[in-house]
């Protein structure tokens, strides 16, 4: 699947395996991604998209702050 900014995302490989991210930006090979807790939108992470497993969920990041980040995402950490 192609990144695209929005994609709900969960790390498979390094400290952060298991959390999942949303990718803020992509550029090639690489995505940017944050949770709004360790990685803040305004810092988000550079992680390679082979690390990644994308999910079919796409959420829309316009008036998103950390709050709200985190809220979203921790519906996707309980299932």
């Amino acid at each position: 699947m192609n990144a695209v900014k929005g994609s709900v995302v969960k790390a498979i490989a390094g400290r952060d395996s298991g959390s999942f991210f949303v990718v803020t930006d992509t550029d090639g090979r690489y995505c940017y991604i944050a949770d709004g807790k360790s990685r803040k939108l305004q810092s988000p992470k550079h992680k390679s998209q082979k690390h990644l497993r994308f999910t079919d969920s796409v959420i829309d990041l316009d008036d998103m702050t950390n709050k709200k980040l985190r809220k979203l995402l921790s519906e996707y950490s309980d299932t």
